[in-house]
């Protein structure tokens, strides 16, 4: 591994009398390149000058055989440091931004001097100090710029509201200079270091602080000032041996389309699906920022809703596959749960009871709903729910049910369903939603389809759409062609909801008083077999 070296390089320090910038202005010395040590000479808080640290750092260099001259202004006046470098060297290709105050103090006791301090060394001087390179890098080509951060900006740390700010504004200022200058060569990064200094004598233990020495930080700030390295507008952290680059990450969120009310209850409801980062996405520039507010324009007006359905949210959305099966057990449990067989000795219903029926067992047609719906309860018992709907098993009633049967059902058969929320209606008081479920067997043939319109009772009335009107279907005025009654067994809803039903509206007499009905219902797919 050839080692990366800075020959003709000239390097811009600032900060350089101690710490961080004494490590950085060392090795990128001893890597070849001539280095500015800029170093104001005062205290970590901002007070004092003295040219001693940065005259101990040249003789340091000087005496390894490298090239230094020292530069005793304060970042604030940035242009006078860079000029310093044009005049020794001639050019300027490296600019450690790095000198740093410290005002730590609790927020509520900070004074304004506090925070400007802070503010004028660490983001002006930053400024000062790559405002007046960056015409010099521009007309050569060729750049590399640091920005010095904190762990105390990217995350927060008490005491630290002025010098959090300032630290997290280096990465956004870098960020912005980052894309500027890529077009010129010239890169700009951020670091977040943790080393010990005199600013973190302050805060860490004497332990820890030889630990986090700053000559464990300066290999990355070497490689990111390399020409080699084509790394732009990233940010580290860095210590104590530690490497690694951060990324910002947001959630999936939730969008709510153009052209409806969005109320605070609607963001509280919806909060959830807000904050989880289950589905996270990585934005890494102003387009990835605005990604999802676009796609929200381009999908039109919104559908509308309201608390308890947001139409955009559900409508198309398909479920993850659902799988099932059934057998000759099933098919025998629902046919006399619709009341078949109830003469034994019926030799023709005997065949959609009995597996060992002479001519061969047969499924009810009807049985076709059933798989479908088992699919559906499978979902919702496991406390998933399509987005967009938000309220409760208690509020659905079944309300329509189309099926078709595709192909002759077998007496068993291993099903993948296929399921999508097809429309939602507005009736007013209550709303329609139904879900269109497809099932194929195992050799992905289609057997069934069913639509299940359920209704959900007290959700409507959001001005949506309120579906086909259908004519009302009267009959003839006049005497029937034909009479049938039948009696329905008082605990039929109980054998029927062993199918698979289980909504305690049709067993729980407490339940279905609840909703106004004087005892348990029957389940209407047990009529409609």
């Amino acid at each position: 591994m050839s080692e990366l070296r800075f020959d003709d390089k000239v390097a811009v320090v600032t900060g350089a009398g101690g710490g961080l910038g004494r490590s950085h202005a060392l090795l990128l010395a001893s890597r070849g390149a001539k280095v500015v040590v800029n170093d104001l000479g005062g205290t970590f808080k901002g007070d004092g000058a003295s040219q001693k640290a940065a005259d101990q750092v040249v003789s340091e260099i000087r005496e390894a055989g490298g090239t230094a001259v020292a530069n005793y202004d304060s970042v604030e006046n940035g242009d006078k440091i860079i000029q310093t470098a044009i005049d020794e060297f001639g050019r300027v290709d490296i600019v450690v931004n790095n000198a740093g105050i410290l005002r730590d103090v609790s927020f509520h006791k900070m004074t304004e001097d506090d925070w400007n301090k802070v503010y004028q060394v660490h983001v002006y001087g930053a400024f000062k100090v790559t405002h007046a390179a960056w015409p010099h890098m521009r007309e050569q080509g060729y750049g590399r710029v640091i920005m010095t951060a904190s762990a105390a900006g990217i995350y927060g740390n008490f005491g630290q509201a002025n010098y959090a700010m300032a630290k997290l504004g280096l990465a956004g200022f870098a960020n912005t200079l980052a894309i500027e200058g890529l077009r010129k060569n010239i890169h700009v990064n951020t670091i977040a270091p943790i080393a010990g200094s005199r600013m973190t004598e302050t805060v860490l233990p004497p332990n820890l602080i030889e630990a986090l020495r700053p000559e464990f930080v300066s290999p990355l700030v070497a490689w990111l000032c390399h020409q080699d390295c084509e790394e732009n507008g990233g940010l580290f952290e860095v210590g104590g041996g530690f490497f690694s680059k951060l990324r910002w990450e947001r959630s999936a969120g939730k969008t709510f389309r153009l052209g409806r009310d969005i109320s605070p209850e609607l963001v509280q409801n919806s909060w959830k699906q807000v904050a989880s980062f289950e589905s996270a996405t990585h934005p890494e520039h102003i387009a990835g920022s605005m990604q999802p507010i676009m796609e929200n324009v381009d999908a039109g007006p919104s559908k509308g809703g309201n608390e308890l359905i947001d139409v955009d949210a559900a409508l198309g959305y398909q479920f993850e596959p659902i799988h099932s099966s059934y057998d000759a057990k099933d098919l025998a449990l629902y046919a006399l749960a619709v009341g078949a067989a109830q003469d034994p000795l019926d030799d023709n219903e005997l065949s959609y009871v009995y597996e060992m029926h002479s001519g061969g067992m047969k499924a009810l047609p009807t049985f076709a709903v059933i798989p479908a719906l088992d699919s559906m309860m499978e979902f919702f018992k496991s406390g998933k729910q399509a987005p967009g709907l938000n309220y409760g098993f208690e509020r659905i009633l079944h309300g329509e049910q189309y099926t078709e049967v595709l192909r002759p059902l077998p007496t068993s058969a291993k099903l993948e369903h296929r399921c999508k929320i097809k429309d939602i209606f507005d009736k007013g008081k209550h709303a329609l939603v139904v879900t269109e479920i497809n099932s194929y067997d195992q050799d992905g043939n289609q057997l069934i389809r069913n639509e299940l319109t359920s209704v959900v009772r007290g959700a409507g009335g959001w001005g949506g759409d309120r579906g086909p009107s259908e004519p009302v279907n009267v009959a003839p005025d006049r005497k029937p062609d034909v009479v049938v009654e039948e009696q329905v067994p008082a605990n039929q809803a109980l054998l029927y909801r062993l199918t698979g039903d289980i909504n305690p509206l049709h067993a729980d007499p407490g339940f279905a008083k609840t909703f106004g009905f004087d005892k348990p219902i029957l389940h209407g797919l047990c009529t409609f077999g």
